[in-house]
């Protein structure tokens, strides 16, 4: 219990250290549940040692919104109160520092009308756009990270009575909580991935190719497109980790580049729904064809969210001999499924992905390559099976990954 204790408070200085990096005097807040109170807790405590200014926590319940898709009348359910979108877009103006944290249930909405559960999650992200529209910018530093519960850890580990533990386990491992100095070693992590990305940005390669078996599919990229990875700077210079864990490099793709197909490698859970065995079809850039073993109609009403929601926002590459493959687990939970294979994202690109895209309006950002929408969903492709060439400018390929490793050296 003890050694249990110690390293919740290792997890906790980590996310308040490196992943929001709280600054002396900053205010600090935090999206939560219940089950995630405990945690909370210490966050708080290791936020104040950094010198917060005040730490405020928005309890949530996703059991509240799984009441009110069921039983609410049909037209409240696109509506939010003012206070709740005071509360995310205030603070995001203000520049506050973010923690998103969350007790993920797959299987939430599993067995609701997917365009009730659909209503829900749409009316949340269109109340809190501005704030969404701010992190695409980095304005402010913000961090995502996750705490277990017993749905979650069950659907993780299937049968085992210690499954909440063993979970504990692993995110411990995959945050690098279980080493003598966890800051010491996310600094040569983070510098790792810095190494990486400088040398992609360098590269500027036109487009990636990627082969596997039931894929090929290529992605255009922007010009002036910038490679992110480990850590991020904000509006105000100041580094953070959006992601703990992270093991990826990515960048944007071009909104109107992307042909081919794809299959993907792992689960993700949109709207509660879990979804497996899926594959995607592109044309010009947009989704044309999707079929889903489960949940198929949960995956169309997704792409339908809004018009950028059929495309792309994000490419990311992740070596698949990363800590988190090497658990040989599907988390079913987005931040660690994909931090443990290569993915791309549905829907919202980050400005600080292009260059001088922070600085864009609406439409120039759309001009250049980057997509606009309420939504960000990650999907996973990547495989040991899998191959990706760089497109040079004149057409040529280089090999940027083979079986799924990095085929040059940084």
């Amino acid at each position: 219990m003890e050694n249990f204790e110690s390293r919740l408070d290792h997890y906790a200085e980590l996310v308040v250290r490196v992943g929001m990096n709280v600054q002396r005097g900053q205010r600090v807040f935090l999206r939560a549940t219940r089950a995630e109170a405990e945690f909370v807790f210490r966050v708080a405590r290791a936020a104040y040692r950094a010198g917060a200014a005040y730490v405020h926590a928005l309890w949530e319940e996703d059991e509240l919104d799984l009441l009110r898709a069921q039983l609410a009348p049909r037209d409240t359910l696109d509506w939010m109160p003012d206070w709740y979108a005071q509360a995310f877009n205030g603070a995001a103006e203000r520049g506050d520092a973010f923690l998103l944290l969350h007790s993920p249930d797959p299987e939430l909405f599993a067995a609701v009308d997917g365009e009730r559960a659909a209503a829900v999650r749409n009316a949340r992200l269109n109340a809190v756009r501005p704030m969404l529209e701010a992190q695409a910018r980095n304005d402010f530093q913000w961090t995502v990270c996750r705490v277990p519960n017993d749905k979650w850890a069950t659907r993780v580990f299937p049968g085992d009575a210690d499954a909440r533990e063993k979970l504990w386990d692993a995110i411990f491992y995959t945050a690098r909580v279980d080493v003598p100095d966890p800051l010491a070693e996310w600094k040569t992590h983070i510098a790792h991935l810095t190494k990486r990305r400088e040398a992609l940005t360098a590269k500027q390669y036109r487009a990636l190719h990627y082969r596997a078996p039931n894929t090929d599919l290529t992605l255009g990229l922007p010009r002036g497109h910038i490679w992110f990875g480990g850590d991020s700077r904000s509006s105000t210079n100041i580094a953070f980790a959006p992601n703990i864990p992270t093991e990826e490099v990515f960048t944007l793709p071009h909104r109107a580049q992307a042909d081919g197909h794809v299959a993907m490698t792992r689960p993700f859970s949109v709207n509660g729904v879990l979804i497996d065995h899926y594959t995607l079809a592109f044309e010009n850039g947009r989704v044309t064809r999707v079929e889903a073993s489960n949940a198929q109609d949960a995956l169309e009403k997704l792409i339908a969210t809004d018009e950028g929601a059929a495309r792309l926002g994000e490419v990311a590459l992740v070596p698949a001999s990363n800590p988190i493959a090497r658990m040989n687990l599907v988390f079913y939970d987005g931040l660690f499924d994909e931090n443990a294979v290569s993915h791309i994202a549905l829907g919202r690109a980050y400005r600080f992905t292009l260059q001088g895209g922070t600085h864009m309006s609406n439409a120039e950002f759309l001009a250049a390559g980057g997509n606009l929408s309420i939504i960000h969903e990650d999907t996973m492709l990547g495989s040991s099976e899998m191959d990706i060439d760089g497109v040079r400018e004149d057409g040529t390929h280089e090999p940027v990954m083979r079986a799924g490793e990095w085929a040059f050296d940084v």
